[in-house]
């Protein structure tokens, strides 16, 4: 009897039910160690930031995946640098594991993942470098059960990432409890980032994955 595959572009949070007890909890506040991180936005920081709005925020929205990605957010990424010791950020990486009998499988868009030539520790997500108009139906599904799968291979009882649509981010916290019987996930606030206060927290957010919860 062949097994049953569910890909992550094809997943939809209905499939998820299925496999896990997962459900959307009401808790921003458990996003206050990871939103209050004390970095201190220097004077290149914030000159970078406010070019990249003046520079492409008229675009944005109708920017393809594409250039939205690497016009727009790779600069982000790569200015946070997730490149350190033994964990870097990964582009495009299959991820696979069995859960409750089903094998959620898919590539990744972007993770921060401990590995040498491949990743073997995964840490964050980002899924969806979509545009506003057009593109994944469901970027929250997918990136739930990337985040899922995550889980399952490292045996950890929280992770961490976010899911952006065009101009928009907004940060996920999927957590394990009652010994893998129950799977609580938590969404931030949306993050406009074409606003500069928004947009800064945003930066501060990423850079808080770094220093807080690489290791």
């Amino acid at each position: 009897m062949p097994q049953k595959t569910i890909s992550f572009n094809k997943v939809k949070i209905d499939d998820l039910v299925q496999i896990v007890n997962i459900d959307e909890q009401d808790g921003r506040e458990i996003f206050q160690e990871w939103f209050g991180y004390d970095y201190l936005l220097s004077e290149e920081d914030m000159f970078f930031l406010e070019n990249m709005i003046d520079k492409y925020g008229r675009f944005v929205t109708d920017f393809s995946e594409e250039e939205l990605k690497i016009k727009y957010l790779a600069p982000i990424l790569n200015r946070v640098d997730y490149y350190f010791g033994d964990v870097k950020d990964w582009y495009e990486r299959p991820l696979k594991a069995k859960i409750n009998g089903v094998w959620l499988k898919g590539t990744t868009d972007f993770m921060v993942a401990k590995g040498i030539s491949e990743p073997r520790r995964p840490y964050f997500f980002i899924q969806e470098f979509k545009k506003a108009r057009g593109g994944a139906a469901d970027p929250k599904s997918h990136l739930l059960a990337e985040m899922l799968v995550a889980i399952a291979l490292t045996q950890t009882d929280i992770m961490r990432g976010a899911y952006i649509i065009g101009r928009n981010w907004i940060f996920v916290m999927l957590k394990r409890e009652s010994n893998g019987t129950r799977y609580p996930y938590f969404l931030s606030k949306q993050f406009d980032s074409l606003e500069i206060e928004h947009l800064k927290q945003i930066y501060v957010n990423l850079q808080a994955v770094k220093y807080l919860y690489c290791n």
